[in-house]
């Protein structure tokens, strides 16, 4: 999902917005009403100490997202589903807009403050990054399509270099770059050992990826422009960007195949799919809970972490090739994410000098031979 909420103000109240939740520390899930009343699914999380409110955030991010790749996964993996891409797509934004009308329904400000223009820029991104990347699937292995996800600095870079020409730091190339080469390793023994694999879909998800990267700068823009509610978002932006997938289907003459499948298998198609809307749509609620918390550097860690398991339990429940050079792909890119993580966060993350380690270890040497003398 890449739904993405943060936190702003209007008439001294603080409601919720959707915005980037990885560069900012303030951001809020759309069930968190507020900062003194933190509340994620109904759990005031303020009535815990630290320690258990990091719990709490964890178990939620693995719990969901976990249900949710398995269930996409899963979707898949039906025989003669994966040509009906789009048609999940449509399927999950109409839910995604049912639990946005219904969170509207809860809140006392029902009123549309974002112009219809900019909501049909931000659905047809949206449309771009959630269906062109559910699609990718039908030509890719799970895992691959997830190490791609990971890394979405890619095609920041490129926007800001060539579109607001920014200047980054060897730090962020070298991530970039390690991104890259993993990408490209880990793409490369897909293409070896997977019978199936197809360069549509590293195109597909490509794609999907250069609309995330911009998604999030003209949600947070249209939020702060004109204070808007996250339930607001949710509701048009996947309105909308359902209008568009189902014109879409109807022009191509996708929907009519894609129905009468699903018809005749419906708990594997449309009870998968609630469930895996579902999760998705709860699961960011708990990673930007986690990013008000703690930050977004111990944030990303865990949503790195939940991302490696993943593709672990792809590899345990799906019967798909293995090679080791996915390991080596993958560990580029776990290495990228870091480094990009450490450009962000200097001043928090003091990595010792090599005078310091070495000294360190002097002094580790010394105790221990006075130690063994005495």
């Amino acid at each position: 999902m890449s739904a993405k909420f943060g936190l702003i103000n209007y008439n001294s109240r603080k409601h919720i917005s959707i915005s980037v939740p990885s560069s900012s520390a303030d951001a809020m899930s759309p069930h968190i009403k507020s900062v003194e009343e933190l509340k994620v699914l109904g759990i005031n999380l303020h009535t815990f100490n630290p320690p258990v409110q990091f719990f709490i955030c964890v178990a939620g991010v693995f719990v969901f997202y976990l249900i949710y790749g398995y269930l996409q996964e899963l979707i898949f993996s039906v025989e003669g589903f994966k040509p009906f891409g789009w048609y999940l797509t449509l399927v999950q934004f109409g839910f995604y807009s049912m639990f946005g009308l219904v969170e509207l329904q809860l809140t006392q400000d029902k009123r549309r403050r974002i112009p219809g223009k900019t909501y049909m820029m931000i659905a047809f991104l949206t449309v771009g990054t959630m269906g062109l990347s559910n699609t990718s699937l039908g030509y890719l292995n799970y895992p691959t399509q997830v190490i791609f996800k990971c890394c979405k600095l890619i095609p920041v870079m490129i926007g800001g270099v060539f579109i607001q020409g920014k200047r980054y730091n060897a730090i962020d190339v070298s991530a970039a770059l390690c991104m890259s080469l993993g990408l490209i390793w880990f793409t490369l023994a897909d293409s070896k050992v997977a019978p199936n694999f197809n360069a549509t879909g590293v195109l597909l998800i490509s794609l999907a990826l250069c609309a995330d990267a911009a998604i999030g700068n003209v949600q947070e823009k249209a939020m702060k422009l004109h204070n808007g509610s996250n339930s607001e978002m949710v509701l048009y932006s996947y309105s909308i960007g359902f209008v568009y997938i189902l014109l879409g289907l109807l022009c191509v003459g996708g929907l009519g195949p894609a129905v009468a499948f699903c018809s005749q298998h419906p708990v594997t198609t449309y009870g998968y799919a609630f469930f895996f809307s579902l999760t998705g749509y709860i699961g960011i609620s708990f990673v930007l809970a986690l990013i008000k918390l703690f930050g977004a550097l111990v944030a990303v860690t865990v949503t790195t972490g939940r991302k490696a398991m993943t593709i672990v339990l792809s590899f345990m429940f799906f019967s798909k090739p293995f090679t080791f050079q996915y390991i080596w792909g993958g560990l580029l890119v776990v290495l990228g994410i870091f480094l990009n993580v450490y450009s962000k966060n200097k001043d928090k993350m003091k990595l010792p000098s090599l005078a310091e380690i070495r000294s360190r270890l002097l002094r580790e040497r010394k105790a221990r031979l006075l130690s063994q003398n005495v």
